[in-house]
Order: structure tokens, then C-alpha cells, then sequence
């Protein structure tokens, strides 16, 4: 019964190990994923800020057309 005992131990032990290990590995991969991915904020600005720039060119080329 002792060497029942102790493998169950064992393997509880081992259970924890695992958890903790996966845990760890959760959080570095989450803290990867924030560097690679670009924060959603600046793309908001930049989309806002490539369509600002486009209508001002099409209607700078609309006016432009007219006086001729």
C-alpha cells in the first residue's frame, strides 16, 4: 500500500509540474501576441487618415478638371 501511496503522490506532483508549466507557457504566449500584433487604435487612425487624404485628392483632381 506505501508504494500505491507514493505513486499516486507522484503523479499529483507531476499534475502540478504540468499545470504550472502550462500556465507559464500561456502567459509568455500571450505576451508575445501583444508584441506581434499591432494595437488596433493606430490602424483606426491610419485607415481614418488614408481616406481623409484620398478625398481630399479626388476632390483637388474634381475641382482641378472643372476650370478647364
Amino acid at each position: 500500500m506505501a508504494t500505491e501511496s507514493n505513486l499516486l503522490t507522484g503523479k499529483a506532483v507531476q499534475n502540478e509540474d504540468f499545470s504550472e508549466y502550462v500556465a507559464h507557457l500561456q502567459l509568455h504566449m500571450t505576451l508575445q501576441a501583444r508584441n506581434l500584433v499591432p494595437t488596433l487604435k493606430h490602424s483606426v487612425e491610419d485607415s481614418r487618415q488614408q481616406l481623409l487624404h484620398q478625398t481630399q485628392a479626388n476632390f483637388e483632381k474634381l475641382i482641378s478638371r472643372q476650370g478647364l
